[in-house]
């Protein structure tokens, strides 16, 4: 009986490190995913800005389309650059989140 005791700690114990370490995954995802948006915005806002400063002293309406064309180029590329980070980081943030629980369900199998 002490040792189906002890072996229930155990499994308790081996439970609590695992749900620790697959939070200490999501939290250092989560706080790459805020550093990420909080660059973005800051370029997107830069880039934006330089844009408009650039349109203002556009002396024809053709350099005006010029400058459009090329700021709403670049942010989408930023925007699918960013995504596509976006999409990395959570990806890597699951298989993270998930790695501790492969040896606790590997135990729980045999």
């Amino acid at each position: 009986m002490q040792n189906a005791f002890d072996d229930f700690q155990k499994f308790g114990k081996d439970n609590v490190d695992v749900a620790v370490k697959s939070a200490d995954a999501v939290n250092k995802g989560i706080q790459a995913l805020a550093t990420e948006a909080a660059g973005y915005s800051k370029h997107s806002f830069e880039a934006g800005a330089s844009a408009m400063g650039q349109l203002f002293s556009a002396g024809s309406i053709d350099k005006a389309m010029e400058v459009q064309a090329e700021y709403l180029r670049s942010a989408y590329e930023g925007y699918v650059g960013q995504a596509t980070r976006v999409s990395e980081i959570v990806t890597d943030m699951a298989k993270d989140a998930y790695q501790p629980y492969q040896s606790l369900f590997a135990k729980v199998g045999r």
